[in-house]
Parts: structure tokens; sequence; C-alpha cells
């Protein structure tokens, strides 16, 4: 397995991508995004994406020159058009706006319209959180998660993030996860190597819990936590989908399919500026919030002294691919 140093992974991607369609600044915000997710160990949201990323832009099915539009039409909304673009860009293009909305208000609420897939939520809160606000995500995706007693897939498995700022230009903490029991990837991944996946992660058709991936595959994800998983992924739904007047989980079109129509998935951003509440407050009690926790022994906050290296192995067959695509 060769270790790649990630400027290759994000040099490389970025080539592969604009070979593809996507126009040269798009691609870079894109590569960067998997540049992260690499070093972060999130193989599903970083290289493991690139090959879909490239057909689904040779298809159409994402716009790789979109021009997002950024609408503010009151003070404390920031709404961006992604016009069926990639996620990295609409963000990017209306951060500025986000920014100064949440520093004059106290709190911004920043909706992503009408983009591909944001993959990994994180990336995004993060950027919020070294900007010095605090941050809370949402997104959806396609239907892979039954309601409790179900066994008809209606929500994605609906990630949801936060990223808290250290008052210094970082990150104090933050998390990303699904509100189903695991991350789709996981499942697929676990199908293509042959391996089974533990009880308590998937029902087949019938709703009967599976330890097969390809039963899990035809069936659906469940909830995290039951009923309590389930709620916060309907929060997130209406979060998602109808405050940004996209697509509800039941009606995404499978994300990595060759051809179809564009994913057409929103994000919402709760933006926070802790200095319009506490001021300096805030960061004493964060201090004492993170001392409660890490002065018990092997105890820490999420995220928190995440060391990103400068390369990473990566699969033969993966990089290979990768290559291929960028040449």
């Amino acid at each position: 397995m060769p270790i790649i140093s990630l400027d290759d992974i994000e040099a490389t991607t970025k080539t592969a991508l604009e070979k593809a369609g996507a126009r040269s600044d798009v691609a870079g915000q894109v590569a960067h995004a998997v540049r992260i997710a690499e070093s972060n160990g999130n193989k599903i949201c970083g290289l493991y994406y690139l090959d879909s990323y490239c057909t689904q832009l040779k298809t159409g099915r994402v716009i790789g020159d979109a021009e997002p539009e950024v609408h503010v039409d009151r003070p404390g909304a920031v709404r961006v058009d992604g016009k069926m673009g990639f996620a990295q860009a609409a963000f990017a293009a209306g951060l500025p706006a986000a920014l100064e909305s949440a520093k004059a208000n106290g709190i911004c609420g920043f909706a992503i319209e009408h983009t591909h897939t944001c993959t990994s939520l994180g990336y995004f809160t993060e950027q919020l959180a070294h900007a010095g606000m605090l941050a809370i995500g949402a997104t959806n995706a396609t239907p892979r998660v039954a309601p409790p007693g179900g066994s008809k897939a209606v929500l994605g498995t609906n990630p949801i993030a936060m990223a808290v700022p250290d008052g210094e230009g970082g990150v104090a903490f933050q998390f990303d996860f699904s509100t189903s029991a695991v991350a789709l990837g996981k499942i697929t991944m676990a199908n293509a190597a042959g391996e089974e996946i533990p009880l308590g992660w998937a029902v087949d058709a019938d709703g009967k819990p599976t330890t097969d991936p390809k039963a899990a595959l035809e069936g659906s994800l469940v909830s995290s936590g039951g009923y309590k998983g389930y709620g916060i992924g309907l929060m997130v739904e209406v979060l998602a989908a109808a405050l940004t007047g996209t697509n509800l989980s039941a009606d995404v079109p499978p994300l990595k399919a060759p051809e179809g129509p564009p994913h057409n998935l929103g994000q919402f951003y709760i933006v926070i500026d802790p200095s319009a509440y506490s001021d300096a407050g805030f960061y004493d009690h964060l201090a004492a919030l993170a001392a409660s926790i890490t002065e018990q022994p092997g105890a820490r906050l999420p995220g928190q002294n995440t060391n990103r290296p400068s390369s990473v192995d990566v699969e033969d067959h993966v990089w290979q691919a990768v290559q291929d695509l960028a040449e």
C-alpha cells in the first residue's frame, strides 16, 4: 500500500476534476475537501468519491462551472443557490456574507441550496469555527433509514455536525456523525469486502435485523439510539430540506448513479458569534468544561488534539484509479 503525500492527493484530485469538466477554482475547492477527508482518515468522503465526481461531471449530474448566487433577503438569513454545482463552491461563495451577518446580528442562518452532496459536513463547520463562530450544520441524503418499527427507508443518514471555536483561531472541539446507527459507506465497504456487519446497524427488506451487508443495502439502516436518533434525524430533515427548499430524503436519487437528475441537496448551518452573548465568559466556561473532561485519564473532547499527517496510506488500486482519472 503506497504512502501518498496530501499535497499529491490534492493536486492529482484537482487535475482529475478539471479534466472531467470542473472549473479550476471549483476543482480546487473540492480537491481541498478530499485532502482534509483523507487527512482525517475519513476515506468514505475522500478519494472514494472521486470517480463518482468525475463521472457525474461528464454526465451533467453535477455542474462543474456553476455560478452560485448569494441572497441576503433579511439581516440574519443568508441563502446560496448552488445552481446544481458542488456544495464546496456554494459554501465558499456565501461564507463572507454568513460571517458578516453573524457578527452583525449575533446569529445567522446559512442555507446552501440546490447542490451536489457535501460529503463531509464537518469540513464546513470547521471552517466556521476557525473564523471564530460556533457552528451547527445539518444535511440529508438518499433514503436509507426506516422509522422505528418500519421497514421502508424514508430518511437519509442525515448527519449533524458541530464545531466550537477556541478563541485563538482554532477549534476547541468538533464532531460530525450520521443520525443512523452507521454511515452508509461502512455498509457498502463491508459488502465489497465480503464481510459481515454487526447486528444493530440495519434491517433487511422485511424489517428484520441482519448481519448481511447485501441484505442491509436491500433493506434499511436504523437510527442511532432508536427513537432518540430518529427524532434528531427528523430535525435534520427539516433543517436541510424544508428550510432550503431542496429534496426530502425520500426524493433524493442515488448519489453515485452515473446518470440521472442532479442530487438537489441542501445544507443548513446555524452560525453563532459567541461574543454577542457571554463575550469572554464563553471561553471561561469552555475552558472549565474542557478541564472537567480532560482531567479524567483517557478522556478527551471530540476532535481535540487531532494531528493531521502530511501523508496517508492509499490502497494501490485506489491511487491507480485516481492517477488514471488525472491522465
